[in-house]
């Protein structure tokens, strides 16, 4: 690849019936992900994609672009949309920008689920923060500062206009995964920008965007201010006004999201009213009765996210009361609907799949310890089988061993108990897993998941299965 040419142009396929040539004026970018930075403002791309180039080594096919030596002038590199991948084995699978919907998203259960048009739709915080370009006359200014440096080394003091521009610039960048940023992200975002046009390095500081670092936290910060004067729920719930009635409560006193959700309170769809989706809702109870519906009931639970979120992060219901006006919640199959929602991450895939990807290296922390504790652990993996579920089981009480937990408290059996009898034992479990044991062998069991006394889940096949669920009711 001729990095030094004076301009460069690519073919690019965008979809089975679109193509088009993409001119860098002044050569190849140098990374891949500046690459795709250049096509996602050329080709006026929104969602997130990765690039596949065409390897003449094997017959044209298209192989992942993973370095920019693979390409060179003239050559044809292929978009693949990353929303329309998904990888059972615990793969992301991101939503689309804050503007444009993202397509639809696959669930655990293999089947589709349509993302609701809502202004808040994030993706996940990026590896590598992207730095987008700015308006065309910062671009102009930040052009020649970059001339300037490589004849003489001068650095540019940035005019307060092309600053705001700056900044400005990154903020919408920023928001379009997060409103809450940790002090390692500022870093992040602050590093990308000095090595995106290094002209804007800071002399006397020893980062070098350290005064870059101060300006983002207070533009965000005032930018938050102005979201929450436009009634962005994200950011009004952490000053209690996002209450539909106006109404403030004590309940509202909720934190700004630091556990990685991407959804965390989304606005309403577009469209859409605290009313009509209450609607929705009232619905929803009279299709759950039907059969063969399951298709409609996802639909609308989609649709329904942002009013269900709102109300389990401002009224903190009971898990009875939110079993009641939300019983379709309260399945598999829509717990990792509800978790995809929210994290865009697949739930029990991710779960099940690192569990076994760690189980080794977990039982050689076990065989580590000594004392009771280790004695305890011997025990378990002793008891461990060639059966994936009794193997993922035992790696789960082992754990709770580990931390000088009681796996009981976890995991509780009964054995040969009738209905009532089981539900009356379980009343006193604030959260856990029960085994109901219709014989010794084995038979008629039932494993289900209890949260505040009530079963909210029920005949689940083991209890790493059952483990997933309660995270990720949890979660939700």
């Amino acid at each position: 690849m001729n990095t030094t040419m004076s301009s460069a142009v690519l073919r690019m396929i965008l979809g089975p019936d679109s193509c088009q040539r993409v001119v860098f004026p002044t050569g190849l970018p140098t990374t891949v992900p500046e690459l795709q930075s250049e096509i996602k403002t050329n080709c006026k791309l929104s969602e997130p994609f990765r690039l596949q180039f065409m390897d003449t080594l094997f017959d044209n096919s298209f192989m992942n672009l993973t370095s920019m030596d693979k390409i060179e002038d003239k050559a044809t590199v292929k978009v693949i949309y990353t929303t329309c991948e998904a990888q059972d084995a615990g793969a992301l699978s991101f939503p689309c920008s804050a503007i444009t919907p993202p397509r639809d998203m696959i669930s655990d259960s293999g089947g589709s689920i349509p993302t609701s048009k809502s202004t808040s739709s994030r993706t996940l915080w990026p590896d590598t923060f992207i730095v987008p370009r700015f308006l065309y006359d910062a671009e102009l200014k930040l052009e020649k500062a970059h001339e300037a440096l490589r004849k003489n080394g001068t650095l540019l003091i940035p005019d307060p206009k092309l600053k705001s521009d700056v900044l400005q610039g990154l903020i919408q960048e920023v928001v379009k995964h997060k409103v809450y940023l940790t002090d390692q992200e500022f870093d992040q975002v602050a590093e990308a920008l000095i090595m995106r046009h290094p002209c804007l390095e800071e002399r006397g500081s020893n980062t070098g965007y350290g005064g870059w670092k101060t300006s983002l936290k207070y533009k965000l910060s005032n930018y938050c201010t102005h979201l929450r004067k436009m009634g962005c729920p994200e950011v009004c719930i952490n000053a209690l006004k996002c209450k539909p009635d106006g109404k403030r409560s004590p309940a509202f006193n909720v934190k700004k999201p630091k556990r990685g959700e991407v959804a965390y309170c989304p606005s309403f769809p577009l469209g859409e009213s605290h009313q009509s989706l209450e609607k929705m809702r009232v619905e929803l109870l009279l299709d759950l009765k039907r059969q063969n519906n399951q298709q409609t009931v996802r639909d609308k639970m989609d649709k329904s996210f942002a009013l269900r979120q709102q109300e389990i992060l401002c009224d903190a219901p009971i898990i009875s009361d939110l079993q009641e006006r939300w019983p379709a919640l309260f399945d598999a199959k829509e717990i990792n609907a509800e978790f995809k929602r929210i994290t865009t991450m697949q739930l029990q895939s991710m779960f099940l799949s690192q569990l076994d990807m760690d189980s080794a290296i977990l039982l050689g922390v076990f065989e580590k310890q000594k004392g009771q504790r280790g004695k305890e652990l011997e025990d378990m993996a002793t008891r461990m089988t060639d059966d994936i579920d009794t193997a993922r089981e035992s790696i789960i009480r082992g754990l709770c061993i580990f931390l000088n937990k009681d796996p009981d408290d976890l995991v509780q059996e009964y054995m040969d108990m009738t209905e009532a009898t089981t539900l009356s034992a379980i009343e006193a479990t604030t959260v856990g897993i029960y085994i109901s044991r219709g014989t010794p062998n084995g038979d008629n069991n039932d494993v289900g998941v209890v949260i505040e006394g009530v079963v909210v889940l029920r005949d689940l096949d083991n209890v790493a299965l059952a483990s997933a669920m309660l995270f990720g009711l949890c979660y939700c």
